[in-house]
């Protein structure tokens, strides 16, 4: 049966995941506007030119230039998700029983979108490190490409490798919103201000929310492959659930995520100690993570794990969102 062009298009956008793209554009958007440009406006300084006056500062990065690498992080992502369809083919068929790529989507069409995608945005990426006047960043494009396309193919069947690689590109996407934007910052009033005190505490406050991420990335995908552990072990790939077994994965997202919520009320008492703060943790993140590792220790059925796996993303959705609270009590002047 021949597909209709609105079919098409709806089994592309499965492909490419378009609501973790969106949810990649809203992380980069809410670091940079919800974060970044309260801190910005906290830190005051003295421009040379005019020594009695102070001025709040911005960004020296366009909004265009802006929105191409945020873009571009998309594109690459996408490419990488329409990889890991490509040769998840028959895993896929045991584990979920139906497939797009290599059905109504075919092969080589799936690799010429990969192709074409990751041409796109590693000229995006290039693009916008010139603009900055580091070109040279423009690697961190090809590298992702390359190490998204390694992940699909290889490090995926091997031991923890693939959980960690894909883990620390998840955290890559808010430090790009910094690194792009920090360069020219400090470019600029580094040469036109008396009293620059530098970028350090923009790096803090993002490496914070990918340190988040990174974490809640790679128990979620230990969970993926415990819900996918029967299509993985056919298909020859050592996943931790398929090396050392179900139950002794689930003493490891455990011991992850009771870290991850000491993670949060160490850093909440060292750096922040606001009530805000505190609920917003208490409630919307440690509650989840209960539920998850719960659901997780108790859990013998596939479709517990997929629970677990979406109230993961549910934590990290959470987890973006507080960006928004963030930003709300910098601009009160309550954290800094």
């Amino acid at each position: 049966m021949k597909l209709s062009r609105g079919d098409k298009l709806k089994d592309l956008m499965a492909i490419v995941r378009l609501p973790n793209l969106l949810v990649v554009a809203m992380t980069m958007m809410l670091m940079r506007y919800a974060v970044m440009r309260p801190l910005l406006s906290a830190m005051p300084v003295t421009m040379a030119d005019d020594p009695l006056t102070l001025a709040a500062m911005s960004f020296r990065l366009g909004w265009f230039d802006f929105l191409i690498l945020v873009i571009s992080t998309c594109l690459i992502t996408a490419a990488g998700y329409v990889i890991n369809d490509y040769f998840d083919i028959r895993a896929d068929l045991i584990n979920r029983g139906s497939i797009i790529v290599g059905n109504t989507i075919t092969r080589r069409m799936a690799m010429m979108y990969h192709n074409v995608m990751n041409i796109l945005g590693v000229i995006g990426g290039t693009y916008v490190s010139a603009r900055i006047g580091y070109i040279w960043l423009g690697i961190i494009f090809v590298l992702t490409s390359g190490l998204l396309y390694f992940y699909s193919a290889v490090y995926k069947r091997q031991l923890l490798v693939g959980n960690i690689v894909v883990s620390l590109l998840v955290a890559m996407v808010p430090m790009l919103v910094v690194i792009y934007d920090a360069a020219p910052i400090y470019a600029w009033y580094s040469q036109t201000t008396v009293n620059f005190t530098g970028v350090a505490i923009l790096f803090y406050w993002i490496a914070g929310f990918a340190l988040f991420a990174f974490l809640t990335t790679l128990i979620r995908e230990i969970i993926k492959d415990m819900e996918d552990c029967e299509g993985d072990r056919e298909t020859g790939r050592k996943t931790l659930p398929v090396t050392v077994g179900l139950n002794t994965c689930k003493t490891v997202v455990a011991i992850l995520s009771l870290f991850t919520v000491a993670m949060l009320f160490i850093v909440w008492y060292r750096y922040l100690n606001d009530k805000i703060t505190l609920v917003y943790i208490s409630l919307l993140l440690v509650v989840p993570f209960a539920l998850v590792i719960y659901r997780i220790l108790t859990g013998r059925e596939k479709h517990h794990f997929h629970l677990a796996s979406r109230l993961m993303k549910l934590i990290m959705f959470f987890g973006i969102l507080y960006s928004l609270v963030a930003g709300a009590i910098i601009t009160s002047g309550k954290v800094m």
